[in-house]
């Protein structure tokens, strides 16, 4: 295996990027492609987002050599596009049988294999790119990045705004100075669109013949199989396999202020709204959060109010929004369509996008802000022309090639700490409305209600650990 000895030396070059912040500006020309920059991939998890996941990093001049899913109906249909790959349910078994064949993985499972299988293939020297949230925990997500970076592969959480141009240029006008001291954020989300607050039910169906449901089950606590309940989409809002709306949504439309703002490590975390965990089985259908962050870096401390479910900020904020999306937002108050957005509330001014992943924005009072000037570019923007899930790939493809050298923006050093930060407040979740989460991000306890540590990691099954 001569050949890929040498891809391996080469691709190591490149592959410390992964594990830092985005620093500088790079200029970029279209790469001509080498033997050194032939690639393999195996993918785990290939329906549902996995399903394009695969399809854009195999449209990177990337050969997939193996796909694995716990639904032999999905292997099958997949199988249809990548007719050499070799096929699995097990990614365990994938990974050890492949081996030295394969230089990059993708993890599009359910929340909480994330972890399990990216920290096995990082260990093996694999590049890997994972769905978001990064991981189901908290500690998980600690770990991810603590791996990333002794490992040195290139990595990738798909929040794919994190590629939009108008995400880019956000960050860098809140980064300007041009809406003032930003003291709040306020993010909702449509979301939940899958069962949430209700019990398990009673009983257990026969499992497919096509369903590998020890592998679906992973490291979680065995449960019988029922029809429709969790698999294939609707065990987001089961707290030992999902992360609840806060976990599906948050890593994309709090991306922009997080990015812009540094918040990370939050010292308190109040579930301000909150029926609680219904019979230890799955999140409410609605919540708000609020999220405290001290003075960093020079800005000021700042609240982040997080609401799901079809809550919303207060009216006085909704009556600042621009006339046709308050219109909106109006009408989901008396019970019309729910509606998504974040709002950056500064001293001068505000920013709202309405976009879930920060894509597009406006800065408020609109009359304010007439004829504003953009600050320069000191992010850089993607060269590659396509969708923003199309342009992430690309991103993470070409730095493993050493072509892209201002690395992936969503690598795990970054990632990592944007899943910490969001999950902690699924633990003010656990505690009931009303109670304040002191929290040590360094050591990641809550240091006023210890009771809740349990829940920053858990005990895996027999056969999976990190």
């Amino acid at each position: 295996m001569a050949r890929k000895s040498s891809r391996r030396g080469f691709l190591g070059t490149s592959a410390a990027l992964s594990t830092a912040f985005w620093v500088g500006p790079q200029t970029f020309g279209r790469p001509t492609r080498s033997a050194l920059e032939s690639l393999t991939a195996a993918c785990i998890g290939v329906g549902g987002k996995g399903d394009s996941d695969s399809s854009h990093i195999a449209d990177q001049d990337v050969e997939i050599v193996g796909i694995c899913d716990v639904d032999r109906r999905t292997l099958e249909k997949k199988s249809r596009e990548f007719k050499s790959a070799e096929r699995f349910t097990d990614f365990r078994e994938m990974l050890d049988k492949l081996g030295d064949k394969i230089d990059i993985v993708s993890v599009s499972t359910p929340d909480h294999t994330h972890a399990v299988a990216a920290v096995k293939a990082m260990k093996m020297k694999k590049h890997v790119y994972v769905q978001k949230p990064l991981t189901w925990s908290i500690k998980e997500a600690r770990v991810m990045r603590e791996v990333a970076a002794e490992t040195g592969v290139v990595t990738q959480m798909g929040n794919q705004g994190t590629s939009e141009n108008g995400l880019r240029e956000a960050v860098e006008v809140i980064r300007s100075g041009a809406i003032g001291d930003v003291s709040e954020v306020h993010v909702w989300t449509n979301r939940p669109v899958w069962p949430q607050g209700i019990g398990r039910p009673a009983g257990e169906d026969k499992v497919p013949d096509t369903l590998d449901w020890e592998s679906w089950i992973g490291p979680a606590p065995m449960r019988p199989y029922k029809e429709g309940v969790y698999h294939s989409f609707n065990w987001r809002g089961w707290v030992d396999f999902g992360t609840g709306a806060l976990g599906d949504m948050a890593c994309h439309t709090t991306n922009l202020p997080v990015m812009a703002l540094d918040l990370w490590d939050p010292v308190a975390v109040t579930a301000v709204k909150n029926p609680g965990i219904v019979e230890g089985e799955t999140f409410p259908g609605a919540t708000t959060l609020m999220f405290e962050f001290p003075e960093r870096n020079g800005k000021v401390a700042t609240k982040f109010y997080w609401y799901d479910g079809g809550n919303l900020p207060a009216a006085g904020l909704v009556e600042k929004l621009p006339e046709g999306f308050r219109k909106k937002v109006q009408e989901q108050m008396k019970g019309g369509g729910r509606t998504s957005a974040a709002l950056v509330v500064g001293s001068k001014g505000m920013l709202l996008s309405q976009n879930d992943y920060g894509a597009e924005y406006t800065l408020l009072p609109e009359d304010n802000f007439k004829g504003f000037k953009k600050p320069e570019p000191t992010i850089p923007r993607i060269p590659y022309k396509g969708s923003n899930d199309e342009r992430q790939k690309w991103e993470f493809i070409e730095t493993i090639r050493g072509n892209y050298k201002p690395g992936t923006m969503s690598n795990f050093g970054y990632a990592g700490r944007l899943t910490e930060t969001i999950l902690v407040g699924n633990l003010a979740v656990r505690a009931g409305e009303g109670q304040r989460i002191e929290w040590d991000a360094k050591n990641l306890v809550s240091t006023n209600v210890p009771e809740l540590n349990k829940y920053v990691h858990r005990d895996y099954r027999s056969g999976y650990s990190l």
